[in-house]
């Protein structure tokens, strides 16, 4: 049976310097964990076929489609502030693209498929755990409504890879708008490949950045629009409590999407200064420190546009300046407009900020649970019978009984009745994160038992957060003192 991919695979037509040509290895025995069927369908692919044998052998590597071009991507990067001038995909094979069915161009990507000349001894392949978690925080992410990478398969090898100790072998399938980062525009700054940097920042501009192409100034247009897309990204993932873990400047999609599930995390009890990642030491990554590292890595790819902006060196500098300037007023505007929608806020008064403000740092002293917290306020909107449910989350339940009395005073002054309010609350205010006790113990159960139910039941409940779903309401609850996970590993 011949399974039918539509690809037209632009970036396999830039020069030979963009990636490695390299086919994915073949694994022993695959077995299909879970195909996304409705992505697959959005991708314009029969899910039928992909999930029959032929398919599979499709998606584990052990064949190549009609048409696609295998490439492992070129890209350097700075992990945790230092600079490697070459990383690139090294567990990672681009297939090719898709056109999908709202005419958005998607890359098709294996993660585990063997070995590339980016692999630095690694083996290329990828544990189960990590593609668990990938695929299952991804596809959370999607149903929250933020930019991401999906994950269209996992497949089990049938192989061991060896990491602390012998795990499953697992293949992800996964899609993107495209899986350049900043670190790609880096690799070619490296080596003062100006030409390079031109056919890339060309080829973003066309595929995500269409509008700049009109400008004047096309690479300061491109520049602006990237600025403006992080901003927005990042504030987002702060209005749902989510820590990247490894913010390096090659987990930094060009695209604007959040790329790279590695030790990633959703906060428990709301503090700024949570890190998760094993390898994060010096909390460069923390939550509360992922607007600080964005503008990091954004100075980091303007510094790479300078031979672009202007043939004066003065004049770059300033131009890109000027766009990293812009970044603050961006991120704070989207934040700030977020949060407010999170507290029932639709009007503008010049007290809100301080009213949230104060709700964060009373969160804070009281290790209020993030996510509940806010799910609960939006019952609370709707009359004062919600109390008792958000006060129950603060040690000192009177530091919330007293920020509520402002907060129903400001509320007054709204224009829509409490009915209204709950469902906009509602709308923005999840009731279900991949908390990260239940990811662990989803996990666990595959690894260790062969188990993937928890897995079903978990991505099954997370394709809803908006939703109560009283059958699952313990899906929704943070975790008991000794079920608490406080440390996330890279996995890769």
């Amino acid at each position: 049976m011949t399974i039918h991919f539509p690809f037209d695979n632009t970036y396999a037509r830039l020069p030979d310097r963009f990636y490695a040509r390299i086919e994915p290895e073949a694994v022993i025995a695959p077995r299909l964990i879970r195909l996304n069927r409705d992505l697959a369908l959005h991708l314009g692919l029969d899910p039928d076929h992909l999930s029959s044998p032929d398919g599979v052998e499709l998606l584990s590597g052990n064949r190549v489609p009609d048409a696609a071009e295998p490439i492992a991507m070129a890209y350097a990067g700075h992990q945790f502030g230092q600079f490697v001038p070459q990383l690139g995909d090294g567990r990672a094979i681009l297939l090719g693209e898709v056109v999908d069915q709202n005419g958005i161009r998607r890359d098709i990507q294996l993660k585990g498929s063997g070995p590339t000349p980016f692999s630095r001894r690694g083996d290329g392949r990828a544990a189960l755990g990590p593609v668990l978690r990938e695929y299952l925080l991804s596809e959370a992410m999607a149903a929250l409504g933020l930019p991401t990478t999906r994950a269209l398969a996992a497949v089990l090898t049938g192989e061991i890879v060896v990491r602390e100790t012998p795990l499953p072998g697992a293949v992800l399938t996964r899609v993107a708008s495209s899986h350049i980062r900043v670190g790609t525009f880096q690799f070619f700054a490296a080596r003062q490949d100006t030409e390079g940097l031109r056919l890339l920042a060309d080829y973003v501009i066309g595929r995500h950045y269409p509008h700049a192409a009109e400008s004047d100034h096309p690479y300061r247009a491109f520049l602006d629009q990237v600025i403006a897309a992080q901003a927005d990204l990042i504030a987002r993932w702060l209005h749902i409590g989510f820590i990247h873990g490894v913010m390096n400047t090659d987990n930094m999609s060009i695209a604007g999407e959040t790329i790279d599930y590695g030790p990633c995390a959703f906060m428990d009890a709301y503090d700024p200064a949570t890190v998760f990642s094993s390898i994060d030491r010096q909390g460069r990554y923390a939550y509360g420190n992922q607007p600080r590292i964005g503008l990091w890595n954004l100075t980091r790819l303007a510094e790479t546009l300078l031979p672009l902006l202007s043939e004066d060196e003065e004049k770059a500098v300033a131009e890109a300046s000027e766009a990293l300037e812009a970044f603050a007023g961006k991120f704070e505007a989207a934040y700030h407009a977020g949060l407010k929608r999170k507290l029932g806020l639709m009007t503008e008064r010049e007290e809100d900020l301080t009213l949230a403000g104060d709700l964060l740092k009373a969160m804070a002293e009281n290790q209020a649970d993030f996510t509940l917290t806010f799910r609960r306020l939006s019952d609370a909107a709707a009359g004062l019978e919600g109390d008792e449910a958000v006060r129950n989350l603060f040690i000192n339940p009177l530091a919330y009984d007293a920020w509520a009395t402002r907060w129903r005073e400001r509320l007054s002054l709204e224009p829509q009745g409490g009915v209204r309010r709950q469902a906009a609350m509602r709308a923005v205010n999840p009731a279900f994160i991949p908390r990260n006790h239940r990811v662990e113990a989803m996990i666990q159960a595959a690894v260790e038992q062969g188990d993937f139910a928890p897995f079903e039941e978990l991505l099954m409940v997370l394709s809803r957060p908006y939703e109560d779903q009283p059958a699952f309401a313990h899906y929704s609850e943070p975790p008991e003192p000794h079920q608490r996970v406080y440390r996330t590993f890279c996995g890769t």
